[in-house]
């Protein structure tokens, strides 16, 4: 397997004292940790000069491109205007301005908005929203929730307890809360001959057998809207949504949509709910917000929610949850930037013409003796690599093929961190055609290299 140059002096200061996330520290004996010193659009520049084509869009936050001059021209401004200022009875323009542009571009009724500072805090601020919500309304016994199987909402307490994932929920679940799991109605189960849709609507049934056990002690449905991200990509058809809203509204429960990492143009359309024509009571938002230049999380809810907690202080009904940097002027400024950018721009039409090719290029790996599945909604596509084809059985996990795929794509100068198994491509929107052919091209090869043996 071919490697990078041994670890320059930024690397061996780096390892001498900070901790990774989702990491195995000791991996870096062999895995190389990459130094980078500079963005450059799509492509990250590492201090040794070399080039990594960002296939995965630094977690899902970068929508237009590192270093995005317009972006970068919109935070110098505001840092030598207003850096930050406490957000509990102070306010300011890039707070309100880009509050009033999140509920113009939203779906109808998201009419408020709370801000956070991370996509956990605003799974947080949900939960305990919708839980206080029913609280102030006299009822007191909802206080559970109901997730899909194969879910990831986030790694705080809160957001794990509504996760999925054994990966990162086994260790610490005695201390989550449990939730009520509904089946997934993720395509890839779909039984011989069955549609994405109609495995919606056989997952909706199982669904409403749930509400109607539980509904009386459950404050919201949480999900992914149309792609289970950190859960393995899983994609389903939009009709689920749909019925989830009736079913919400049926079974007098909230709907939560995490749409942290598929909003803003990502499936297609802005925001994942749209496709179903659909509008949650909470709608969870960060990722690409800013941009990728700055965390930043806000929550949108109704009205109806805002007045159940206004009344005189003495009525004890406020939601006191806070953040330092609750409204931080410069995040909210470079997210006002961001959706300028989809405002001013054709950024979804471009898109389309992207995922387009994307999906074409994905093409020829259906056929591959060790990939399950090709599955893409928008800008999101994966490829599902396992053993044994016919039978869809996967890999072992401490062969780690997805690693070597990563490995490799290094080497070839672009950044392919798979989901265990699952080779994925989420790239910012300033990809081109040629660059698509780069990644897909150095994925082929790497799966290639991964499976044999």
């Amino acid at each position: 397997m071919n490697t990078l140059p041994a670890a320059d002096a930024l690397v061996r200061r780096d390892l001498s004292h900070l901790w990774h996330p989702c990491t195995q520290m000791h991996d870096h004996q062999t895995v190389p940790m990459v130094p980078i010193a500079r963005g450059d659009g799509a492509w990250l520049v590492g201090t040794d000069g070399r080039r990594y084509l960002d296939g995965i869009s630094s977690w899902w936050t970068n929508l237009f491109g590192h270093a995005n001059p317009r972006i970068a021209a919109a935070l110098a401004d505001q840092a030598r205007t207003l850096e930050h200022v406490i957000f509990a009875g102070f306010t300011h323009e890039p707070a309100v301005a880009l509050a009033e542009e999140l509920v113009r571009v939203t779906p109808p009724g998201l009419d408020r908005v709370f801000y956070a500072d991370n996509g956990s805090a605003a799974i947080e601020v949900a939960l305990k929203m919708s839980f206080h919500y029913w609280l102030n309304q006299g009822h007191g016994e909802k206080t559970r929730f109901i997730a899909l199987t194969g879910s990831y909402h986030g790694e705080t307490l809160g957001a794990l307890s509504v996760s999925d994932v054994a990966l990162y929920r086994k260790t610490y679940a005695p201390l989550l809360l449990t939730p009520i799991l509904a089946p997934s109605p993720d395509a890839y189960e779909a039984e011989p001959g069955e549609s994405g849709a109609a495995v919606a609507q056989r997952r909706l049934g199982e669904l409403r057998t749930l509400l109607e056990q539980h509904a009386h002690e459950v404050c919201a449905v949480i999900v992914e809207p149309l792609v289970q991200c950190a859960g393995g990509m899983r994609m389903y058809h939009p009709d689920y949504l749909a019925g989830l809203r009736a079913l919400c509204d049926e079974f007098a429960v909230h709907f939560i949509a995490d749409e942290i990492a598929v909003g803003f143009g990502r499936t297609g359309t802005l925001f994942a709910c749209e496709q179903a024509g659909v509008s949650p009571d909470f709608m969870c938002l960060s990722k690409g917000l800013t941009g990728g230049f700055l965390p930043l999380s806000a929550v949108l809810t109704t009205t109806q929610v805002y007045d159940a907690f206004y009344a005189e202080y003495s009525a004890g009904k406020a939601f006191l949850h806070s953040h330092s940097y609750t409204g931080n002027p410069l995040a909210c400024r470079v997210a006002l930037e961001t959706l300028a950018i989809f405002r001013d721009e054709p950024v979804l039409e471009r898109n389309r013409v992207l995922s387009a090719h994307l999906a074409q290029r994905l093409d020829a790996l259906r056929g591959h003796p060790h990939v399950a599945d090709v599955r893409q909604t928008g800008m999101i596509a994966a490829v599902e690599l396992v053993a044994d084809k016919p039978r869809r059985t996967p890999f072992p996990p401490g062969d780690r093929r997805g690693l070597r795929v990563y490995l490799h794509g290094l080497t070839q100068g672009a950044l392919l961190r798979p989901l265990g198994d699952v080779i994925y491509f989420m790239p910012p929107y300033v990809i081109t055609t040629q660059e698509i052919d780069l990644l897909v091209d150095t994925a082929v090869d790497g799966i290639e290299r991964a499976v044999a043996g």
